[in-house]
């Protein structure tokens, strides 16, 4: 089964490079595809996420927000495998 998650993103936001650096190598030991979108790009997005980003999302499941939390990310990760 593929794991698709998603990165709310902004090319500015360090806290939002940071998250996606930190991800990698979880995504690669479960993986997971990680799609980057920016937030900025889509005016619905921007209004549901706008002071939360970074944001984590499998799906509609809110994962983490502002730093990737790895044992919550972790745990769901291999629950759904």
């Amino acid at each position: 089964m593929a794991i698709d998650l998603t990165l709310l993103s902004r090319s500015y936001c360090h806290l939002c490079h940071d998250m996606e650096v930190a991800l990698t190598p979880l995504a690669e030991e479960f993986g997971a595809t990680v799609t980057v979108l920016d937030v900025d790009a889509d005016a619905a997005l921007e209004a549901k996420y706008d002071e939360l980003v970074p944001v984590l999302l499998h799906g509609d499941t809110e994962l983490c927000h502002y730093f990737l939390n790895e044992p919550k990310t972790r745990e769901y990760l291999a629950g759904i495998r």
